[in-house]
């Protein structure tokens, strides 16, 4: 049966957290969409490819780099995926996912809006630019006013795109973590699955 959950949020609001624990719960195959641009930007730096050349030529194993997960890499995804074309390249990889049979988990920052605007359940999380540069930088380390200006920088790209910007889908329950513990905030996007799940089985 097909079952797609979208997952959309910014930077470090814990979408990914998120998404694989209800992936794992559930049983969904799990997407996160932010390693494809991040791996499409880190390919073009260190390979000197054009980012729509480097969005055709990804391969599975550019999903496996090393630095994906770093800041670099996320400035980086952020700058080719306010580029259309690169977009564009990456939508079919999206969307074939997310037909799976046995249901799928996908997160990112379009999935309700564009990539999967039918998908059964639509969720934004977010959190405040303090509580989520705070994050990433106990993740990553470095000076905290800095990592806070980038998240800054990066909403502002994220939601200033002409193309997909990142905004709530309109059915989509609005999750805010800055003060929820992990495990509060996979209940409710898990009760959110689940009450679909019951409707879907009625």
């Amino acid at each position: 049966m097909r079952f797609t959950v979208a997952i959309d949020g910014p930077a470090a609001a814990g979408k990914g957290t998120i998404s694989r624990a209800v992936a794992e719960r559930f049983g969904l195959a799990h997407l996160d969409t932010g390693a494809l641009y991040r791996a499409v930007g880190m390919k073009s730096e260190t390979e000197g490819l054009e980012p729509v050349a480097a969005a055709k030529a990804l391969r599975p194993e550019d999903l496996e780099r090393d630095d994906l997960r770093t800041m670099e890499a996320g400035q980086a995804a952020s700058i080719v995926a306010a580029i259309p074309e690169v977009r564009a390249a990456l939508v079919a990889f999206q969307r074939d996912f997310a037909a799976r049979e046995g249901g799928a988990v996908l997160d990112g920052r379009d999935i309700g809006t564009v990539i999967c605007p039918q998908a059964e359940v639509k969720l934004f999380v977010t959190a405040s630019p303090e509580v989520r540069a705070h994050r990433r930088w106990l993740e990553l380390g470095g000076d905290e006013a800095d990592v806070l200006e980038q998240v800054r920088e990066r909403d502002a790209r994220d939601m200033g795109r002409a193309d997909s910007p990142l905004r709530p889908a309109v059915d989509a329950l609005v999750i805010d973590t800055s003060d929820l513990s992990i495990e509060e905030a996979v209940a409710r996007a898990a009760d959110q699955i689940e009450a679909r799940r019951a409707g879907d089985l009625d």
